[in-house]
């Protein structure tokens, strides 16, 4: 990290902890839980959003995973290319996160389609298609056990401010419509957005938004969550474990693995290892420290591969800088039909 770049202070990682706790509460509700008043709560979130050091967006909720194809894809590239493949790759909706990684593949990405055949459309066409990828991998997400807009900084706790409770309703989610996937563009743009803003840029009302919202969020399609810049929070490692696990053994240890507090993101896969686990960590030696705790609590798993990312061009939609600074959205929209342009 350079001199000159400034790291957040702990009265903005605690109202960062508190939106991660709670994305939409109002700001009585944030200022009262941190201590401060309701304008000052507001105006310390307006300078870090201005800053793009932190941002509120949609996430997926516990079921949507039931109803898409997800995947974790290894991205070769010839000599030079990487850049420019991952400047084209962050304009695609159905790519959620791009890293590039110190690892034997330049980029890993995260990506997202309607169903398996979109996904076949999009890894066997669309991305062999573009000039500089050379070959890709695909793992698909068989079954999510956690992902990021679940993980919190671990700042001190927010007196008064839990995690509200939202109930999923059984049974399947009906198919997503125009309207709903454009409520979902507009959130991943600005997940503070009230409904009476949402409203007006989809062409309804605000009680038939807010009644979408609620509907969309009781029955585990939607969540919300609060990212931040995070090598300057303090987390600037991030990794990936590849792991084989027994098959009998996957769910009980995938459940117990999403309660360690540096864990990001947890799903099987297939391929020749059927457990990914992704952490934010505050340093590369604690990847070792890390690697080290899984094992001891876990004998049976067998850790293959471990892969640092290096740069975080895209996290759920938001274009990163080199400090991990939102300067811009493409939201994702997995639904769309995966065309070979998609720009």
């Amino acid at each position: 990290m350079h001199d000159d770049i400034a790291l957040l202070g702990e009265d903005e990682l605690a109202l960062i902890h508190a939106l991660q706790l709670s994305p939409r509460a109002t700001w009585t509700e944030l200022g009262r839980a941190l201590g401060v008043d309701p304008v000052t709560a507001a105006r310390r979130w307006d300078r870090l959003a201005e800053r793009g050091e932190a941002w509120v967006s949609f996430s997926p909720g516990p079921r949507l995973f039931e109803h898409v194809c997800g995947a974790f894809l290894d991205v070769d590239c010839a000599a030079g290319a990487a850049s420019a493949v991952a400047r084209e790759l962050t304009c695609h909706p159905h790519v959620l996160t791009l890293e590039r990684v110190a690892g034997p593949h330049e980029l890993l990405v995260t990506v997202a389609t309607g169903d398996l055949a979109a996904m076949s459309r999009y890894t066997l066409d669309v991305l062999p298609a573009i000039p500089g990828v050379t070959a890709v991998q695909t793992r698909i997400i068989t079954y999510m056990f956690t992902e990021g807009g679940r993980w919190q900084v671990g700042a001190q706790t927010p007196e008064q401010l839990t995690a509200p409770d939202h109930p999923v309703t059984a049974g399947r989610t009906r198919r997503m419509t125009t309207f709903d996937r454009s409520l979902l563009i507009w959130l991943a743009r600005d997940g503070r957005a009230s409904h009476e803003a949402l409203a007006e840029v989809v062409g309804s009302s605000a009680a038939i938004v807010e009644r979408r919202v609620d509907e969309m969020t009781r029955l585990g399609v939607l969540r919300f969550r609060c990212d931040f810049a995070r090598p300057l929070g303090g987390r600037p490692v991030a990794v990936t474990f590849w792991v084989k696990v027994h098959p009998a053994d996957l769910p009980g240890i995938g459940h117990a693995l999403v309660q360690l507090p540096e864990l990001r993101s947890c799903a099987a896969i297939s391929g020749p290892h059927n457990l990914v686990l992704q952490a934010s960590l505050h340093s590369v030696e604690d990847v070792l420290g890390f690697e080290h705790e899984l094992a001891t609590a876990h004998p049976g798993i067998d850790i293959a591969e471990r892969v640092i990312t290096l740069r975080h061009d895209k996290l759920f939609g938001h274009l990163l800088d080199a400090s991990g600074r939102s300067v811009g959205v493409v939201p994702p929209d997995v639904w769309a039909d995966p065309a070979p342009d998609q720009r």
